[in-house]
């Protein structure tokens, strides 16, 4: 039996093919290092975690945070350029962090690894999402479909990169840096050789770097959605800072890390397409509360348990399986639907834009939330009455964007179909 997204990979023409792998390539190369970035900043350099909060907060917001940069960028010069820098930049952060010992030297290092992200990134998304519109007119797949394989891809990536990582714990943390510097010096080189250079992103006409971002701040309809939205990026974050945190209470180790990544990816690579069709179905009046209702309730499963003694066994690690796979499927759910909205309420001019926006503000919400949140772990630590209200304020985000989507999306969608935009 064939696998259906690979099955759909092969209808699709070469420069979506491309998009795909490059999204797959980057999520190797950063899933290797960032998973493990925080037992890095614990285990070996001995920092506190508020200030753990805040490197990863710092890490994000230079990636999601200067998105709008790269979203005009793209709009301006095309997404070849873009993206060929944003790697050549990504290879320095790591190669920052590979020697580096100093807090200061480390908050170099991830603000060059972030803002790559913050240039290729957007680059990628708006070129999917006019290359989505065309097939979609074409009648081979429909853009909510290439942006669940693009989930996928990216998923299929932070399956490999944790592997990887975990493999490589018992080396220097140097190491696992110099071999992710390695494999964007890979992705650079595949970019520089097949991605096309006229490649552009639904613009139709060379403009300011600025010109888009006149147009989102008037888009009324879109900023409330970009603010209803934000706290995705901020709950998708605690895998990376509360998850070590959980599973330090449960088991005293974080060896489970890397697998737990596997397995909740594993569940996209699954699920993804499936869910991304009945989404779809469901539109994004029903499908975008009930994502985001589902991350709450991955907050809530380790509200529940943190407060008890954890019991022995395996069975100490099901409130964090419960919270990844949750988070995850909240994800497949809600991300697609909403990638495939932003070009409608954009327009579908000036998408660089648009998702940068979109992006920016995400990373706003992490960096602030991370370091409040960060501090408030430390309450999580050991099972006490207090370990649950970090894991209670973090369900409290996702809970009022379900209700804000929820209504939002009932007036939205239906004055789009009213207005005629695309």
């Amino acid at each position: 039996m064939s696998w259906a997204p690979w099955v759909l990979v092969r209808r699709l023409p070469a420069v979506p093919r491309l998009l795909l792998a490059s999204q797959l390539a980057f999520n190797v190369g950063f899933y290797l290092v960032v998973p493990f970035l925080a037992v890095h900043l614990s285990q070996d350099l001995a920092l506190a975690g508020g200030v753990i909060g805040l490197v990863l907060g710092i890490r994000t917001f230079s990636q999601q945070g200067l998105f709008f940069l790269g979203g005009g960028l793209t709009d301006r010069f095309g997404v070849k350029p873009v993206v060929v820098v944003g790697c050549g930049i990504r290879i320095a952060g790591f190669l920052v962090l590979a020697v580096v010992e100093s807090l200061a030297g480390v908050l170099v290092g991830v603000v060059l690894v972030g803002f790559a992200a913050a240039l290729f990134s957007p680059a990628v998304e708006s070129a999917l999402a006019d290359q989505g519109r065309r097939l979609e007119e074409a009648g081979v797949a429909t853009r909510a479909e290439v942006f669940g394989l693009d989930a996928i891809a990216s998923k299929l990536g932070s399956v490999t990169g944790p592997v990887l990582g975990a493999l490589l714990l018992g080396v220097p943390f140097g190491v696992t840096c110099l071999v992710a510097a390695g494999v964007f010096v890979v992705v650079l080189v595949a970019h520089l050789v097949l991605l096309p250079r006229d490649l552009r992103n639904g613009v139709g006409e060379v403009e300011p770097v600025t010109a888009g971002w006149g147009q989102v701040l008037r888009n009324r309809r879109f900023l409330a959605f970009t603010a209803c939205y934000c706290t995705y990026l901020l709950s998708y974050n605690q895998l990376y800072l509360a998850l070590p945190v959980e599973l330090d209470r449960a088991t005293g180790s974080q060896g489970a890390l890397g697998w737990l990544f596997v397995a909740a990816a594993v569940s996209v690579l699954l699920l993804q397409l499936p869910i991304t069709v009945q989404a779809r179905r469901l539109g994004p009046a029903r499908a975008l509360p009930l994502g985001f209702a589902l991350m709450c309730a991955s907050f809530l499963v380790v509200a529940v348990a943190a407060p008890a003694a954890p019991p022995s066994g395996v069975w100490a690690l099901a409130p964090a399986v419960g919270f990844a796979l949750l988070l995850y499927l909240g994800q497949m759910v809600a991300v697609p639907v909403a990638q495939d909205l932003v070009p409608h309420l954009a327009g579908e001019r000036r998408l660089g834009a648009h998702f940068g926006v979109l992006a920016s503000a995400g990373g706003l919400a992490v960096l602030v939330g991370s370091t409040g949140v960060g501090a408030l772990l430390d309450l999580a630590v050991v099972p006490q009455p207090a370990a649950s209200i970090p894991w209670l304020v973090l369900a409290a985000l996702p809970a009022a964007s379900a209700i804000g989507l929820w209504v939002l999306t009932r007036r939205t969608v239906p004055a789009l179909q009213t207005t005629g935009v695309p």
